[in-house]
């Protein structure tokens, strides 16, 4: 297809980018390193790291996990909120040779095991608030190697502090027990004695695991290569320049990172866009405070802040963050979810700079398409797919349809996967003959090459941004001894854009929403927990037996 978006771009947006610049992750991170030594790279509750000290301990760590024995190409899971551990350890893994498995640290044993084991990682770094949930499966996995880290590691004498009211004030530390487990500033130390080998590394070395659900409800492994990232890295870049280059001028590139570093959209978007530019990243740990939040945001004047629909409304209803100044504020990306409108134009009065959605996946590192950074209004669309990348509008026989016309958004580029993990069955179900990703969404292209999203065509529920997979699910509430079947979708919800909604069918009469609600709970993250649970006689289901999601779905919007 002819890119008939290219003459939407902005001024200075190049039609492609070049990758073959770097010859992997590796060499732009150690490329910044070396360029903005002396400055700060990241801050984390007031506590800062320049690009030196992120070199010198990340060279640190990598020289102990390449002690250990792990061989080039290993993986190593890494389960942390934002906190400085986590980029010295995403660097420390890239630059020995691994590739990164990212955990959500809030999962259920159940979801740890499943992706420890799939992903077949060897080692693990880990917050001490979770080590209790690594314990519990560690037996049944591969993992050799578990360092565990604590909030208070690198601040200092004001880490004594933190993890003392972490530990014994909150109750935040559930007790635990690794024999072998070495603590985080103990192989930091043992790490500054050992030589570190340089790997020989290629583009098309696997850089990071990242999970994703998928229509069998099984978490998935979308494997990201050196260039897929890379790419991403270089297309973001490009995108942004022209909202950078607007007055005033900025000396260092300040961007919010409140979005998970574990989540693809944080790690590409925050960590490394700014470490390419020499930027610095505000590390923010729990985004739900956000009272503490806004407290943070008052000490600094900020320039990028990527988020998911929820965290902005958030914000905005949060006294004291009208109050704020903006006036260095130059890009708002939103992603991962829809960004509604009526939140896209309160943020634009309040901090007067528009917001720019865009649209991405685990399975494209993540960025497909965004709208111009240097928008003044907020569009409703996706946007434009961004530098060297080709969208295309299909139909359920892989046929390229017309503009205005519906059907499935599929993509391709360099920072489309190579497939997902040990899944070749499932990566040839989501590839095209001709090499396009298809990415279960259904949208619509207009003449100008604005695409907007229309509907899901798989079943997945979007809650604050991350994925839920109604079969897994639907597996959880079925291993109920009350339950006699069950089927969940999405239901709209003002504050997390879906929410999970279950129909059940009972078993045992006096089973209640509540017991159900406390049992997912026990083996799902809290995000993916059903908040509504209606109870059923009987579910629509098809000829052959299968439930018929879609029907419960159009009978809610019909009651609607």
């Amino acid at each position: 297809m002819e890119r008939i978006w290219l003459k939407q771009y902005p001024a200075g947006v190049p039609a492609d980018i070049d990758i073959t610049q770097y010859s992997s992750l590796v060499e732009l991170l150690e490329e910044s390193f070396a360029k903005f030594a002396d400055r700060k790279a990241f801050i984390c509750m007031d506590k800062s790291i320049t690009y030196r000290e992120l070199n010198e301990m990340s060279t640190a760590l990598g020289a102990y996990l390449q002690s250990k024995g792990l061989q080039k190409g290993a993986r190593v899971a890494l389960m942390m909120p934002n906190v400085l551990q986590y980029p010295i350890s995403t660097a420390a893994v890239l630059r020995a040779g691994y590739a990164v498995v990212n955990v959500n640290p809030l999962y259920t044993p159940r979801e740890l095991e499943h992706q420890l084991k799939d992903s077949g990682a060897e080692a693990i770094i880990v917050l001490e608030n979770f080590a209790t949930t690594v314990q519990k499966v560690l037996a049944n996995t591969a993992v050799k190697q578990v360092i565990v880290g604590s909030m208070g590691d690198l601040l200092g004498f004001k880490g004594v502090i933190v993890n003392l009211v972490v530990r014994r004030v909150k109750k935040m530390v559930p007790a635990w027990s690794i024999p072998g487990a070495v603590t985080f500033n103990e192989a930091l130390s043992a790490g500054r004695g050992l030589k570190f080998s340089k790997p020989a590394l290629t583009r098309e070395d696997v850089a990071f695991l990242q999970y994703t659900g998928g229509t069998t409800g099984v978490s998935k492994g979308a494997t990201l290569i050196h260039q897929n990232v890379l790419a991403n890295v270089l297309q973001n870049d490009a995108w942004l320049q022209p909202a950078l280059k607007k007055p005033p001028h900025v000396e260092q590139l300040f961007i919010v990172c409140a979005l998970p570093l574990y989540h693809i959209f944080a790690l590409t978007a925050c960590y490394l866009l700014a470490v390419r530019a020499g930027g610095v990243n505000l590390l923010i740990p729990n985004p739900r405070d956000m009272a503490g939040f806004v407290k943070e945001l008052s000490k600094y004047q900020v320039n990028s802040f990527p988020a998911v629909n929820t965290l902005y409304n958030g914000l905005l209803n949060t006294p004291g963050f009208d109050k704020l100044d903006f006036s260095k504020l130059k890009t708002s990306f939103g992603g991962g979810m829809a960004t509604q409108k009526p939140v896209a134009e309160k943020w634009l009065k309040v901090t007067g700079c528009a917001l720019s959605e865009g649209y991405g996946l685990s399975e494209t590192s993540p960025t497909l398409t965004c709208n111009p950074a240097d928008t003044d209004k907020f569009s409703g669309s996706i946007g434009l797919p961004v530098p060297s990348t080709y969208l295309s509008i299909r139909d359920d026989d892989g046929n390229e349809l017309p503009i205005g016309q519906a059907g499935e958004i599929c993509a391709k580029g360099p920072q489309v996967m190579t497939g997902y993990w040990n899944r070749p069955d499932e990566t040839a179900r989501v590839m095209t003959a001709d090499g396009y990703f298809r990415t279960g969404d259904i949208g619509v292209m207009d003449e100008y090459g604005f695409t907007k999203i229309v509907d899901r065509k798989k079943d997945m529920i979007l809650v604050s941004g991350f994925n839920v997979y109604p079969n897994e699910i639907e597996e959880v509430i079925a291993s109920h001894p009350g339950v006699l079947e069950c089927a969940v979708i999405g239901v709209p919800d003002a504050k997390s854009g879906e929410a999970v909604k279950a129909f059940v069918v009972k078993k045992d009469p006096s089973l209640t929403a509540e017991d159900i609600i406390r049992f997912s709970a026990t083996q799902l993250t809290a995000y993916k927990v059903p908040k509504q649970i209606e109870f059923r006689t009987d579910l629509p289901k098809t000829n052959v037996g299968k439930i018929l999601r879609r029907e419960l779905r159009d009978q809610k919007q019909a009651a609607a």
